[in-house]
């Protein structure tokens, strides 16, 4: 959960619930207005504030209606799709996918790869996702054009220097000859394809098969799932966000 700062108490209750993740100021403010938010077992008022030892609580079953459903889904973008702004001639995810106009894709899978992308509603998660410095791990498998040695392998765990900056460290193993799993914590524009052409391979596939613990399991090509239950828990507690 996103840590509050002591110097920052007293705090509006809307306020409080945006930094603690569980809904945007908005929401808040509907979720008091319908009596639903209680601050030390009394109902709050609109413009409350709370100090750091009062006790909140949100009775999401009293008022459903009054809480956005947010939804996540696994979803397996096929080759050739792309994830964000389409140029002329080439198909979006919202074309094929049959998701509603609410769902965006959390980050980027270049249109020559495939795998697991995460669909959701709710925009919490971006940051709390693709930020580098929390480190969230992504895991592909890549077939390459030649055979991988000893030397690819250890230097694409390493790091490596791009033109614009250095790879972190990652996990890397070889699967064949021909094909390795890698492990990224970051996610730089085409970022192993350009790991591979600066030791000399040329991707031939790369495939995303698992999101921090979201796995791509046995989705084939545009179809989805929805994240839900324990995976769904273990997904949003992984990212300090509550769910309602």
């Amino acid at each position: 959960m996103e840590n509050v700062e002591k110097n920052e108490y007293p705090m509006r209750i809307n306020k409080y619930l945006a930094k603690r993740n569980f809904c945007s100021r908005r929401e808040a403010d509907k979720l008091i207005e319908k009596g639903v938010v209680k601050i030390n077992g009394k109902r709050a008022a609109l413009g409350d504030k709370v100090n750091e030892s009062d006790s909140v609580d949100v009775n999401v079953k009293k008022n459903k209606a009054a809480i956005k459903i947010r939804q996540y889904f696994a979803y397996y973008k096929p080759i050739g799709i792309v994830t964000h702004s389409p140029e002329a001639g080439q198909t979006g995810i919202e074309k094929i996918a049959s998701f509603g106009t609410e769902f965006f894709p959390v980050g980027r899978l270049d249109r020559l790869s495939q795998g697991l992308i995460i669909m959701a509603n709710d925009g919490r998660i971006t940051d709390k996702m693709l930020n580098p410095e929390y480190g969230r791990e992504k895991e592909y498998i890549v077939h390459v054009n030649k055979k991988i040695n000893n030397f690819f392998i250890r230097h694409m765990g390493e790091g490596i220097d791009l033109e614009d900056f250095r790879t972190k460290s990652a996990i890397v193993e070889r699967l064949d000859e021909f094909v390795f799993r890698i492990v990224l914590t970051e996610g730089k524009r085409h970022q192993i394809r350009r790991m591979c052409a600066a030791l000399g391979y040329e991707v031939t596939d790369l495939k995303r098969v698992r999101v921090m613990n979201v796995k791509l399991g046995s989705l084939k090509p545009n179809q989805k799932r929805e994240i839900k239950d324990e995976e769904l828990r273990i997904f949003l507690s992984n990212l300090g966000i509550i769910q309602c």
